[in-house]
């Protein structure tokens, strides 16, 4: 369970942590900093966790997946490095990445190098803490059977006995599943379409299996390490080069684009402003806010400080001079967002302790976040939440659109039960409509897409349905097709604009800001938002932060980088480029005929403007757009990547509803004819 990782930032007790025709042009130093800062081409494509997903040539990833694995004496128990499953640290010196994580007893320090021609280096060390007892710990490297089934596998130099070549079918391993157990220098695996070459620095034990545990046959590789059992202190280190090889897709691509059915409206990117860092949030939002579109905001309700004691009137307090500081900065936040014509929502993290049942913690409890509120008390709980949004409108002018638990389904810090927050809908949402508040609640506010089922009750409860404002989820994982698309058909049954209310793809990051820099972060958080716009239609998808805390910018102190001054990332322009999006356009289908080419349109038929959002997860090819109407006739190219920065390309020619266009490889490319 690793979303509360976004919040397990000790330090946040103390305060200190945790259009188009409207482009602002930056700084010249600003935009060479940005150019050479660690934003180069980075060919092997490595997790924070330590897992590498592939190589890259020429744009194309030749897919693989590695992890470093401590396997028990029954080879039953098998613990193995895995997104959110440790605590990594993680690290960049040109093109060597380092990760230092532990794995059980077992200390690990993994460095990655890019050697360039499609290869990798992977030097290995595991350090135990203890003696122990294993059958071994190994660099383990996945192949798609998709890719592998039906291919080769051939050893170098191994055992005289053995033999140099098998067959990768099912049907040739044996009753364990195995192709190959032996001691070799090397291993080659050859298909028609994929190729790769794993050398050792030494003989190394070679285990080749066959992974049935889903279904699809991938293919296991277990390269030893440490063989049986190891004593405390004692350093085992490896080094295996791999390198990556095959055909690279270059087909012409066809994106079909449908005009005829104009959907929900996008009114842009949003983003949260919770504020955590007094030092560094100020210039961060001052440089977002002056630099970005931003369509929506989420601020923070700091309710712990806003009424801490049952029996104190919060009102009178502040109206006495004791307005709490987190109190104040909050409600001044959301006033500065107000007065640009933002609409605001509001979100409750830590409630005070009066309002819970048991004592309030910010950790789990046997596996267990947050507190549920006492349901004793919830005409109070009403009470202190509706007088601080009537405050806010009283005495800084805002009027609050929506109110929410921040993430309740999984406690973060509010628990609720999916029959809670509907009961919540519907009794807080009447007593703010009694107090003449036209606030309306969030529906879900989920930690991520998947505990859809949280919001079944109230969805399918009549009466809390005049108390809604909007379905809500936060996309930190639930990113299949299937999953999403169930957010937006609840969106659409209750004729409900949805709205992401925290846009991002790791929420442990925080633990290793560094990879914020990497190309393939950038364009991964690109890639699902453009997702999420094509089958979800989202109003807006609100950034996780516009703040200091992982934000879209470096230097100035961020992530203790003190060196360089304040500038903008690849992310910040991935979303500057995607709120360049003209305001107020209908969602349109738009289909690609290739699987690495994510696509999502947005339109307005009577004004005759198109915006088509493109995200290229592989090489360099020609696309053709079909489907635009006859009277768009030329549309400018936007493109950001590792080394661009929504730098507009050449114009790109229309003709007989028909654009053709080169699509760089691994590339977020927006064309647009804004009027």
């Amino acid at each position: 369970m690793g979303i509360p990782t976004k919040y397990a930032g000790s330090s946040y007790q103390t305060g200190s942590k945790y259009t188009l025709s409207r482009l602002i042009f930056l700084p010249l130093y600003l935009l060479i900093l940005t150019a050479v800062s660690q934003r180069g081409f980075a060919q092997t494509e490595v997790t924070a966790w330590g897992n590498l997903r592939g190589i890259r040539v020429d744009g194309q990833l030749m897919k693989f997946e590695t992890s470093l694995r401590v396997v028990g004496n029954n080879w039953s128990d098998i613990l193995q490095t895995a997104k959110e499953s440790q605590n990594p640290k993680y690290s960049r010196n040109g093109n060597k990445r380092t990760i230092n994580t532990r794995l059980g007893t077992l200390d690990i320090t993994e460095a990655v190098t890019d050697e360039g021609n499609g290869t990798a280096t992977i030097d290995v060390q595991y350090s135990p803490t203890v003696d122990i007892s294993i059958a071994g710990a190994y660099l383990c490297i996945t192949l798609p059977g998709s890719d592998y089934t039906g291919g080769t596998a051939q050893l170098f130099e191994p055992e005289s006995s053995s033999k140099t070549s098998v067959t990768l079918s099912p049907r040739m391993a044996n009753g364990n599943n195995e192709y190959v157990r032996v001691r070799a220098k090397g291993i080659r695996f050859v298909s028609p379409n994929r190729q790769l070459n794993v050398t050792f620095n030494e003989q190394t034990g070679v285990l080749v299996k066959d992974d049935r545990s889903q279904g699809n046959h991938d293919i296991e590789v277990y390269l030893s390490v440490i063989r049986g059992n190891t004593v405390k202190g004692q350093t085992v280190s490896k080094t295996f080069t791999l390198k990556a090889s095959g055909k690279i897709d270059r087909r012409p691509v066809i994106l079909t684009l449908d005009t005829s059915e104009p959907g929900r409206t996008f009114d842009g990117i949003g983003g949260n402003f919770r504020l955590q860092n007094p030092k560094l949030d100020p210039e961060v939002i001052n440089y977002n806010l002056n630099h970005l579109r931003v369509a929506w905001a989420r601020v923070e309700l700091p309710w712990r400080f806003w009424q801490p004691e049952e029996d104190v009137d919060p009102i009178e307090a502040a109206k006495n001079g004791n307005l709490n500081p987190r109190v104040k900065a909050a409600m001044e936040m959301a006033q500065r967002l107000d007065k640009m014509g933002i609409p605001v929502i509001l979100s409750a993290w830590f409630p005070p302790q009066w309002a819970v049942l048991g004592e309030l913690h910010n950790r789990p409890v046997n596996g267990v976040w947050g507190n549920q509120l006492d349901p004793d008390k919830m005409d109070k709980i009403y009470k202190s939440i509706t007088e601080y949004i009537q405050y806010l409108k009283e005495e800084y002018g805002v009027e609050i659109k929506m109110f929410s638990f921040n993430e309740s389904d999984l406690g973060i810090n509010v628990r609720q039960t999916a029959k809670e927050h509907d009961q919540l809908i519907k009794g807080l949402g009447a007593y703010l409509e009694s107090h003449g508040l036209k606030t309306k609640l969030l529906l879900g506010d989920t930690s991520d897409a998947n505990p859809f089922d949280f919001i079944k009750p109230a969805m399918n409860d009549p009466e809390a349905r005049p108390y809604m404002g909007a379905v809500s989820f936060h996309s930190w994982r639930g990113w299949a097709d299937t999953t999403l698309q169930k957010w937006a058909n609840a969106a659409k049954k209750l004729n409900l604009p949805l709205i992401v209310g925290e846009g991002s793809i790791d929420a442990a990051a925080w633990r290793y800001p560094q990879i914020f820099l990497e190309p393939m972060y950038a364009r991964e958080e690109i890639n699902l938002y453009v997702r999420i716009l094509a089958i979800c239609q989202p109003e807006s998808i609100l950034q996780w932060q516009l703040t200091s805390d992982y934000s879209d910018m470096a230097g100035g102190g961020i992530w203790e980088n003190d060196s360089e001054p304040l500038h903008p990332t690849q992310r910040f322009w991935n979303l500057k480029q995607l709120g360049s999006t003209p305001e107020g356009l209908h969602f349109m289908p738009v289909s690609s005929d290739r699987d690495d080419i994510t696509c999502a349109a947005i339109g307005d038929n009577a004004e005759g403007i198109y915006t088509i959002h493109m995200v290229n997860n592989g090489t360099t090819r020609k696309v053709t757009v079909t489907g635009l109407p006859d009277s768009v006739h030329e549309l400018r190219m936007f493109v950001t990547d590792s080394k661009k920065d929504m730098k507009e390309g050449p114009s790109v020619k229309v003709s007989d509803g028909k654009a053709t266009f080169e699509l760089e490889s691994e590339s977020f490319t927006s064309l647009m004819n804004p009027k």
